[in-house]
C-alpha cells in the first residue's frame, strides 16, 4: 500500500427516515478542496470495505434499513488514483487493485439492506461505477463529468462497469458511454442525460439534492416507490441488437482510429461477455484485461500524454513570469478572408473586447463582417449563447479600410497570404498607426518571424501565434519567440492564448515549427516511397503501426495538396539534405485531388488519374522498409530539434502533436513509440525518456 496515498475516507451517519427506520449514509471525502477530488487507492478502498461489512452487520440486527454512499461537495468519486502508476513493478502488482475494487463494490448489490448512491456531481470511471455496483441511484440535476473515460486512457471500465452498465441501459448506450464517448475527446454526461439513459433512476434538484434523495430511498424501502428502468435490455435485444451492435461498433472503430489501439476493442470484448455472462464470470474477465492493460505500454503512455495535457499544458515551458503581460483591450485582425473571420469570431467571444478588421476594400471588409455576425446567430440559433450576448457580441466587431482606426489597438494578428513580402508589407504598414506598446503577431505556419519583422521599426513587439484549423476546435497554438521578441510581449502572448482557452507551446523560431517540420518528415518519407512505384495504400499500411490519427494519404488531403507541398518546399529548401522534395507532389496539386468522393465528401477510393500522375517509379520499397525509414527519420529529426533548443524538451514535442495534429493519447505522442520501436538508439544511441515506456513483465 502506498503510505502517501491521498486518502479517500468513508464517513458515516446515520439519518433517520420519515417512516421511522434508519439510513445509513457515507459520505466520500479526502479532505481536499473541488480540485482534488475523491479517488481510490489501496487504502481508502479497504476503509470503505470495513466500513460496508459493518453496515452489513447493522442490517442484520435491525438497527438499519438501508445504506447510500454519496460525496464530499459537488463531488462523488473520480474512480482509481492514477498517480502512482508508474511505480507499479510488475503484472502481477497489476492486478491487484482491479480485484480490490471489485470486492469491494461487488459488495453493494448484495448487502442484505437496498443499497443506493447519490451521485451529487462528478463520477468518472470508479467514481460512476460505485453507483452502478449499488442497487439504486439518484442524481444532482446539476451534475456534470459523468463519464466512464477508461478507454480515453488506454484502459476499460473494471470495477464492474462493462458487466453492469449495458445490462442497465442497454448495449447500444452502452458503446456509446464507454466507447464513443472517450474517443469523443472524453466527452461527458450532463445528469439530464445520464438520467435519460437511466444510469440513475431518479433526478432532483441541486437546492434540496439530499434530502430528495433520502426521502425518496425511504420510499423505496417502505416499497412505496419501484423504479421502471425503461432502457434495460429484454430478450429480443439480447438476441438480436446485442451482436449487431456491437459488429457495427468494431466496423466503425476500424475506420477511425485502425486496429492499433487496445483498449477500445478489449472494451468491445467485455460487451459482448456481457450478454450472456454470469457476474461473477464477467468481473473475472475484467480483472484480467484491466491487469494486462496496465500492465501494458499503451496504458503507459497514456497516463503521459494525459499529465501533458493537464498539467505541462497548464504551466508551459519557458513562459516568461505572467506579471510582465500587457492587457489587451482591442483587437485587430489584418485581412477578412476565411482565416481572419475565424480569428475575429474567436477573440470577440473569448476576450470580450472590440475587434475590428481590414482589408483591401470595403467590399471585403463588409463581407468579413457579416461573416462574423452570421457565425454569431448560428450560435445563438443552437443555444449556445443567449440573445443578449449574441447582440453584444455583434456590436464588438468593426471593419474599417482606414488603418488609422487600429491606433488604440493592444493586439494586431494578420490572416493574409502565407508569402514573405505580403506579411513584411501589410505590418509595415499597420505599424505606422499603432501606438508602441502594441503586440503584432503572426499566423505564419511555414515562414521566419524574425524576417516577417525585417522592415518593422521595433522587430522586439512582433511574436509568432501559428493557430491550427478549424481555429475554434484545435486546441494548440504554436507561439514563437524570435531572437528579438521581448519578454513582455511573450507573456501577452502566452496570457491572449490563455485567455482564448487555448494551451501554447512556446517554440524557437525555425522552419515548421513543431507540428509542421514533424509532419513534414513523415510526408516527405511518404511521398519518396510514393515516388519509388509504391502504392499510396501500401504506404498506408506500411505506417498503420504508427498509430496516427489518419493515413499519409488522407492527410495529404486534409491539409490539401498545395499546402503539402508548399511545407515540404520549405522544409526542403531550409534542410536539402534531410527533407525529401517530391516533384509528383506539385503535380498532383496542379490536378487538384488524390481521392474520388461522394456527394457528402465522403472518400470512395484513389482518383484514378492522381495514381497515373505518380505511378513512374520503378523501385518499390517494402513496407518495413518505409516503416523503419520514418521511425528513423522522425527519431533523427526531433532529436535535432531538441538539441538546436526548438522547444524545452520531448514533452513539448509530444504535446505539440497530441494538441495540434490529434496524435492519440495511446501512443503518447510520437516519442514514446519511437523509444518502444528501438528507433532512438538506432540513430542516436540513448531514448528521449528515462527509462522508455514499455510494457512490464
Amino acid at each position: 500500500m502506498s503510505q502517501d496515498e491521498v486518502v479517500t475516507h468513508s464517513f458515516v451517519r446515520d439519518v433517520p427516515l420519515p417512516s421511522g427506520k434508519t439510513l445509513a449514509l457515507i459520505t466520500l471525502d479526502n479532505g481536499k478542496d473541488h480540485t482534488r477530488p475523491n479517488t481510490f487507492g489501496p487504502i481508502g478502498l479497504t476503509e470503505l470495505d470495513g466500513v460496508l461489512e459493518q453496515q452489513r452487520s447493522r442490517g442484520a440486527s435491525g438497527e438499519i434499513h438501508g445504506v447510500a454512499i454519496t460525496g464530499k461537495p459537488f463531488i462523488l468519486a473520480a474512480g482509481a488514483d492514477l498517480s502512482k502508476v508508474n511505480d507499479i513493478p510488475n503484472r502481477d502488482v497489476a492486478a491487484l487493485l482491479p480485484k480490490l475494487g471489485h470486492h469491494v463494490f461487488g459488495k453493494l448489490e448484495d448487502l442484505g439492506v437496498p443499497t443506493f448512491v447519490f451521485i451529487n456531481g462528478l463520477a468518472l470511471g470508479g467514481g460512476l461505477e460505485i453507483g452502478l455496483n449499488a442497487n439504486y441511484r439518484t442524481i444532482d440535476a446539476s451534475a456534470q463529468g459523468i463519464a466512464l473515460p477508461e478507454v480515453f486512457l488506454g484502459l476499460i471500465p473494471g470495477w464492474g462497469g462493462s458487466y453492469l452498465l449495458p445490462n442497465l441501459i442497454g448495449i447500444e448506450n452502452a458503446l456509446t458511454v464507454m466507447i464513443e464517448n472517450p474517443l469523443k475527446m472524453n466527452r461527458m454526461l450532463k445528469a439530464a442525460q445520464a438520467y435519460e439513459l437511466g444510469i440513475a433512476d431518479a433526478m432532483f434538484p441541486a437546492a434540496a439534492f439530499l434530502e430528495d434523495s433520502v426521502a425518496w430511498a425511504s420510499k423505496v424501502i417502505e416499497g412505496s416507490v419501484a423504479p421502471k428502468r425503461k432502457n434495460t435490455p429484454g430478450k429480443i435485444e439480447r438476441t438480436v441488437k446485442w451482436d449487431a451492435a456491437l459488429a457495427i461498433a468494431r466496423k466503425t472503430l476500424e475506420s477511425k482510429i485502425g486496429t492499433v489501439p487496445v483498449a477500445p476493442y478489449k472494451a468491445l470484448e467485455l460487451l459482448k461477455a456481457a450478454k450472456s455472462g454470469s457476474k461473477a464470470e464477467c468481473f473475472a474477465l475484467e480483472d484480467a484485461a484491466l491487469a494486462e492493460l496496465i500492465a501494458g505500454e499503451q496504458f503507459r503512455a497514456s497516463v503521459y500524454a494525459f499529465n501533458l495535457v493537464q498539467k505541462r499544458a497548464k504551466r508551459p515551458a519557458g513562459a516568461p513570469d505572467k506579471s510582465l503581460a500587457r492587457r489587451v483591450t482591442k483587437v485587430g485582425v489584418i485581412g477578412a478572408g476565411l482565416m481572419a473571420t475565424q480569428f475575429a469570431l474567436l477573440f470577440v467571444r473569448r476576450l470580450r473586447v472590440p475587434v475590428i478588421i481590414t482589408d483591401l476594400d470595403q467590399e471585403r471588409v463588409d463581407r468579413g463582417v457579416e461573416t462574423i455576425h452570421s457565425e454569431i446567430d448560428k450560435l445563438a440559433a443552437k443555444g449556445r449563447i443567449s440573445s443578449d450576448e449574441q447582440n453584444r457580441l455583434k456590436a464588438l466587431v468593426h471593419g474599417t479600410t482606414d488603418k488609422a482606426d487600429f491606433a488604440d489597438c493592444d493586439w494586431v494578428i494578420e490572416a493574409v497570404f502565407e508569402e514573405l513580402a505580403v506579411k513584411q508589407n501589410v505590418f509595415a504598414d499597420i505599424e505606422q498607426h499603432i501606438s508602441e506598446d502594441a503586440v503584432l503577431a503572426t499566423n505564419t505556419s511555414s515562414l521566419s518571424v524574425e524576417q516577417i519583422g525585417e522592415r518593422l521599426a521595433h522587430p522586439e513587439r512582433l511574436v509568432g501565434f501559428h493557430f491550427f484549423n478549424p481555429v475554434a476546435v484545435m486546441p494548440l497554438i504554436e507561439v514563437v519567440r524570435t531572437p528579438q521578441t521581448t519578454d513582455e510581449v511573450l507573456a501577452t502572448a502566452m496570457a491572449t492564448a490563455k485567455n482564448l482557452r487555448k494551451n501554447a507551446v512556446i517554440t524557437k523560431d525555425t522552419p515548421g515549427f513543431v507540428v509542421n517540420r514533424v509532419l513534414a518528415k513523415l510526408l516527405g518519407e511518404a511521398m519518396r516511397a510514393v515516388d519509388s512505384g509504391t502504392s499510396f495504400a501500401d504506404v498506408d499500411e506500411a505506417l498503420a503501426p504508427l498509430g496516427l490519427p489518419m493515413a499519409p494519404s488522407e492527410l495529404l488531403d486534409l491539409v490539401g495538396l498545395q499546402v503539402g507541398a508548399h511545407v515540404l518546399d520549405t522544409h526542403h529548401r531550409a534542410f536539402p539534405e534531410r527533407f525529401y522534395n517530391s516533384e509528383n507532389l506539385h503535380k498532383l496539386a496542379e490536378y487538384g485531388r488524390l481521392f474520388e468522393k461522394d456527394s457528402k465528401g465522403k472518400i470512395k477510393g484513389f482518383d484514378k488519374k492522381a495514381l497515373k500522375i505518380v505511378s513512374g517509379g520503378t523501385s518499390p520499397l517494402d513496407k518495413a522498409e518505409i516503416l523503419r525509414r520514418v521511425q528513423d527519420g522522425l527519431a533523427d529529426e526531433i532529436h535535432r530539434m531538441l538539441e538546436d533548443g526548438v522547444v524545452h524538451g520531448a514533452e513539448d514535442i509530444d504535446l505539440c502533436l497530441i494538441l495540434g495534429a490529434g496524435y492519440p493519447f495511446q501512443m503518447g505522442g510520437v516519442t514514446p513509440y519511437l523509444d518502444r520501436v528501438g528507433a532512438s538508439e538506432r540513430v542516436f544511441s540513448d531514448t528521449f525518456h528515462h527509462p522508455p515506456m514499455v510494457a512490464l513483465d
